[in-house]
């Protein structure tokens, strides 16, 4: 180790919620052999229950305080409440990072819509949901069909469609037993900001309605730097038939490069009114080739971690190393091109009703697959003798099983390779519904 202040090569990077998923793809950037990786808070710390922003924040001062060696960067590329104790860490320990505020303003579904609305036309009606109220109604003017949410979930926990009033006297009952969990750790991290006026009394446990928005899904990353908006990918999100859940992320858009540069050009001038920098972020968008509309959806302010295999197959990056880069404060840019395929794809497997996983494959059964299967990675989601229903992070209509990563020269190269993982993990794969003997299916 050494002692603070002597002169180093290496880089101590302390990257919040560091995973085993995503350590080897950490280990591939450009200079890695510098960088010298710590966890910091694990993810059972940071997800399960209701979390307490001031008792990880206490934790995580604890590591980094006892540390004898210098604090280079400290970094995460998950979600609440990892998005808020980066710059808050980061201030703290004299590290790069986006402001508290700047995350803030993403995180918060309602607070970013109203920052939206100074900035740009491309997003949907929306409104605030009295959560209090007897019989809650619709806000005014946001019409059926819609979404509600709360102002923060994790991966579309609590997010539900809604087509009627029943409908959404029934989303609102569920919303109003499980949003304390996330909301309320939210308003600590409220209270640390001058919150403008449109915010007051707003706090983190409010509900937000959507009109729905229809169309091809599609993702923009990129980065800020310098003040500085550099958008490096747009990727297409595609949904199993007929249903909200995705079935997988492709890289790069098939989308026309005039519809591109409208992407472009909406989350240059949305993030400059956000006001971030030094930080990556992903905006998730619905362009409808009928109308020839974008909405957008979502900010958020981190890259996306389950994209960094698709970049490095087809950049030969992965895009872990913009969010290093920038909080190193060294130059972020990516490669283009550069990787071994033309195409990628991250692949969700999923079962569209509860079950219990009775075997899992093997790290043999997937080493031998990805062996097999040239431009496979293979991550199971379940554990053996888990039910579905109660892992984390899943959406209110589906489960996951796996998350496959293809590599490919166009889309039919990578569909087949799928598929073929599908018949090799069946092989190994084994879950009933409650009461039943069905096997899970790909939809």
């Amino acid at each position: 180790m050494h002692a603070r202040g002597e002169p180093v090569s290496e880089k101590n990077i302390f990257v919040i919620g560091l995973d085993e998923g995503n350590l080897p793809t950490l280990r591939e950037v450009p200079g890695a052999e510098k960088y010298r990786f710590h966890g910091l808070l694990t993810m059972e710390e940071l997800q399960v229950g209701e979390v307490s922003v001031a008792g990880l924040l206490e934790k995580a001062q604890g590591v980094l305080d006892s540390f004898d060696g210098s604090i280079d960067a400290i970094v995460g590329y998950w979600d609440f409440p990892v998005s808020t104790l980066v710059p808050l860490l980061s201030q703290r320990y004299g590290t790069h990072s986006t402001s508290l505020e700047s995350v803030v303003k993403c995180e918060h579904k309602y607070w970013s819509r109203l920052e939206q609305q100074k900035a740009i036309a491309e997003h949907p009606r929306f409104g605030r949901v009295d959560l209090e109220a007897a019989d809650p109604k619709p806000p005014e003017g946001v019409r059926f069909p819609m979404w509600l949410k709360p102002a923060l979930s994790y991966s579309s926990e609590l997010a539900f469609g809604v087509k009627n009033e029943e409908e959404f006297r029934d989303a609102v009952a569920e919303i109003r037993e499980g949003i304390s969990r996330i909301g309320r750790p939210f308003e600590y991290i409220l209270d640390q900001l001058e919150l403008p006026p449109e915010m007051e009394g707003v706090g983190g446990q409010v509900c937000l309605a959507e009109e729905a928005i229809t169309g091809i899904q599609v993702a923009v990353e990129g980065y800020v730097r310098n003040g500085e908006v550099k958008v490096y990918g747009t990727l297409d999100s595609i949904n199993y038939p007929d249903s909200s859940s995705f079935l997988r992320h492709q890289y790069p858009s098939a989308l026309p490069e005039p519809v591109v540069r409208r992407l472009r050009d909406v989350s240059e001038r949305v993030m400059r009114q956000i006001g971030m920098d030094a930080a990556t972020f992903s905006i998730e968008y619905f362009y409808d080739p009928q109308t020839d509309e974008i909405n957008l959806l979502e900010i958020n302010p981190r890259h996306s971690q389950s994209h960094a295999e698709l970049f490095e197959y087809v950049d030969g990056v992965p895009n872990h190393h913009c969010m290093l880069s920038l909080a190193l404060g060294e130059d972020p840019s990516l490669p283009d091109g550069a990787g071994p395929y033309t195409h990628a794809a991250k692949w969700y497997f999923r079962w569209f009703a509860d079950g219990l996983v009775h075997s899992v494959p093997t790290q043999e059964d997937i080493d031998r697959i990805e062996r097999e299967i040239p431009g496979v990675r293979l991550h199971m989601v379940p554990e053996e003798g888990q039910r579905l229903s109660r892992m984390p992070e899943q959406d209110s209509y589906s489960f996951e099983l796996a998350h496959i990563f293809t590599g490919g020269d166009g889309e039919e190269d990578m569909r087949e390779k799928y598929d073929r993982c599908i018949a090799a993990l069946s092989r190994a794969l084994s879950a009933t519904a409650p009461g039943t003997e069905a096997e899970p299916t790909a939809g």
